[in-house]
């Protein structure tokens, strides 16, 4: 063998073993484990397969951290057999007592919202009765003042309607009526408030669009006699004699002994005017149509 080819074999060989040498070194730079390309440790991104738990197991547990006033944690104990036991009966009471317990921990949104899933999913069950008077004392536990945004009180309304309309024989059924006459109430004042706003700017046709609200809704709550009077001095201040004369006739002749029946007399007489019910008027007929005039 010349000495050129020797030297060209030579080089070959060094090569291929530099090649070699290089494809272990980058073998042993690329090849990390998922451990070492975790910055946050081996703990971060570790799988966890929580065994399966039976349901009555997770619903006492539940039931004892409600004896335990920790209702946050009993609520989302409850909610866990919706989601591990979906559509089952386990599920179906847990949201009941998820329901509850939201009421207990006085987070009264929570409880309207897994009350709405319930009604949703179980309208007919022996509990609906039940949840829906709840929600309807969550809602009734946080209402406003008659000057704030009423949409509780409206909901509150609306489970306690449920209750009287479609389990007139339950026994929350009494308490829910009450509770129905106290929210309208609490809306008649509401609207009365707004419409007395109106009034104090002598902005008459808004004010006796509320004054209007209270008589067309809720003529039959105590508000109805004040409505009737800041009716009779709209309509005064307005020039529009007749209505003002129906309104305080109305007033009169359902609530005589009124402070308010007084004090729309008065005005009237010193405009020269007197009560004096005209049958076409709205208020007349809005009246008549329950029968209290």
């Amino acid at each position: 063998m010349n000495d050129s080819h020797s030297l060209g074999l030579r080089t070959f060989r060094a090569l291929l073993l530099a090649g070699a040498a290089l494809t272990v070194s980058a073998h042993t730079a690329f090849c990390f484990s998922l451990e070492d390309l975790n910055p946050f440790g081996k703990k971060k991104y570790e799988m966890k397969l929580d065994p399966d738990v039976p349901p009555d197991h997770i619903y006492n547990e539940g039931l004892i951290k409600i004896d335990h006033h920790d209702y946050e944690a009993a609520a989302k104990q409850f909610a866990a057999l919706q989601k591990q036991y979906p559509f089952s009966e386990w599920a179906r009471k847990g949201l009941v007592m998820e329901v509850y317990a939201d009421y207990l921990n006085n987070a009264f949104v929570d409880a309207s919202t897994a009350a709405d899933r319930y009604i949703s999913l179980y309208p007919n069950t022996e509990d609906a009765p039940y949840v829906n008077y709840l929600a309807g004392q969550a809602m009734y536990g946080d209402m406003p003042d008659v000057q704030r945004d009423q949409d509780r009180v409206v909901k509150a309304l609306k489970y306690y309607q449920t209750v009287v309309d479609k389990y007139p024989k339950s026994k929350y059924a009494a308490d829910s009526r009450l509770k129905i006459e106290i929210c309208r109430d609490q809306l008649a004042g509401h609207e009365l408030e707004i419409g007395r706003y109106y009034l104090k700017r002598q902005n008459y046709p808004a004010a006796i669009n509320r004054f209007h609200e209270v008589l067309a809704k809720y003529q039959n709550t105590r508000e109805a006699e004040e409505a009737l009077e800041r009716l009779t001095e709209a309509y005064l201040a307005m020039g529009v004699t007749q209505e003002a004369e129906t309104a305080a006739a109305v007033l009169g002749a359902n609530f005589p002994n009124s402070q308010w029946y007084k004090d729309a007399y008065e005005r009237l007489q010193s405009n020269g005017l007197s009560p004096h019910e005209h049958t076409d008027s709205w208020i007349s007929k809005a009246f008549k149509k329950v029968g209290l005039s």
